[in-house]
């Protein structure tokens, strides 16, 4: 009996099997998801929001199959930091109808080096990579191929051993949701189990992570980009980065954010929008930004973080954790009732005092992989699956849905764009 496996066959990567991208650019090698459209990129110059919107955190190729074999070419751009240890490779997690089966990552690739005390990255090219995932459960089942949270990747082919299918819309709700390098899911374990992927399998609803390391700083162009996303809930999680990066002061910060929601709510009159404050990071409660990196450890592959502003710069409006939390509790009180389908959540209820005496940020700044899981349960608990605890979304079918993302999917732009 011959034991012969079935041919691979391609299937070219378009936006009926890739969800979680605002748009695709067609490059050189093959497609690039982004999280922010051409226009939005060519408002701001700022190389860190470049990097972070091409990593597509919450991105993934999801098809319906009988194949018992995936293969995967992937250019991804690896980033390397200046005395530090080498990083991990970006993972690939599989998910076979909705369960974990199995996780890899792709050799090769472009690498950025970065200096952090300099100030400068170098790019250098390299070879594209394949990952294969086999012995994949016969008969047909859903397939989702999550994509490296943290890593750019440049998708350049898909092949199975069995045609594939888009997966048909099963109604579940899309929630939309901004947020720093936590959100992003900086020191998870990987991209599946970001703490808003892991919350969103918990309640049962179709993510779009439009969260930005380092750059979740009420930026117009990010709220226009929510407002044009097709969402069933919405949250934004606001703070961290504005402290950190000592980006405005208080009588700048008060009119920016309820800019960001009215722009947000041209889009989506009402949607339920959730305002969530900063998780609890002790050095910033009550000290200004902004951070600074402590590279007295990287030789160890130890990368800490302080706070290097002046707590009595708090008096001329500089911001800190708790001037955030308060202002934005301020803002949704004016707000509601007027917006009835607006909440607020403090941050410290997925983590706090007692979290931080359990679980400390390693770095001082972002959680752990157990903590991503920690507030995955947190955030669905109080917003999916037992909203009258903490009633963010309302719990009843999404209150002003008019769209699903499949019926008005990410667009392609042209190499250039």
């Amino acid at each position: 009996m011959s034991t012969e496996h079935p041919p691979l066959t391609t299937t070219p990567i378009t936006t009926a099997i890739l969800r979680g991208a605002v748009e695709l650019e067609q490059t050189a090698h093959g497609v690039l998801p982004h999280r922010l459209p051409a226009w939005a990129r060519a408002q701001c110059a700022d190389p860190q929001l470049a990097m972070a919107e091409a990593q597509p955190s919450g991105v993934r190729l999801v098809f319906r199959t009988r194949a018992t074999t995936v293969e995967l070419d992937a250019l991804p751009t690896k980033s390397v930091y200046v005395g530090a240890p080498p990083r991990p490779g970006g993972a690939y997690d599989l998910l076979v109808d909705g369960r974990p089966a199995g996780r890899a990552e792709v050799t090769g690739g472009n690498t950025r080096t970065i200096d952090m005390t300099a100030g400068t990255a170098e790019h250098r090219p390299g070879p594209p990579g394949t990952l294969r995932f086999g012995d994949l459960p016969a008969g047909e089942k859903d397939v989702e191929i999550w994509l490296p949270h943290n890593e750019t990747t440049e998708l350049v082919a898909l092949r199975t051993d069995a045609p594939v299918e888009p997966v048909p819309d099963r109604g579940r709700p899309v929630w939309l949701h901004h947020g720093s390098s936590i959100s992003q899911g900086s020191t998870a374990a990987s991209p599946s189990t970001t703490w808003p992927a892991l919350a969103a399998r918990l309640g049962g609803v179709e993510l779009i992570n439009l969260s930005l390391g380092g750059g979740a700083l009420l930026d117009p162009f990010t709220a226009r980009t929510m407002r044009d996303t097709p969402a069933d809930l919405i949250s934004v999680k606001i703070g961290i980065n504005l402290v950190n990066a000592d980006l405005m002061r208080l009588r700048a910060f008060t009119p920016a954010v309820h800019g960001f929601l009215d722009a947000i709510r041209e889009g989506h009159p009402t949607t339920p929008l959730l305002v969530v404050s900063p998780i609890l990071c002790p050095i910033h409660e009550d000290t200004p930004g902004p951070s600074a990196p402590d590279f007295s450890g990287m030789a160890d592959g130890r990368l800490r973080f302080l706070a290097a502003g002046d707590p009595a710069e708090r008096a001329s409006g500089k911001l800190t954790l708790n001037v955030v939390r308060d202002e934005l509790a301020a803002i949704v009180r004016q707000r509601s009732p007027e917006d009835p389908n607006l909440r607020y959540l403090d941050g410290r209820e997925l983590y706090g005092e007692a979290d931080h005496a359990d679980l400390p940020l390693p770095d001082d700044l972002h959680p752990d992989a157990t903590t991503h899981r920690r507030m995955a349960t947190r955030f669905a608990d109080l917003t999916f699956t037992n909203p009258a605890a903490s009633p963010a979304f309302e719990d009843k079918p999404p209150v002003g849905r008019t769209r699903h993302p499949r019926t008005r999917p990410a667009k392609s732009s042209p190499p250039g764009d």
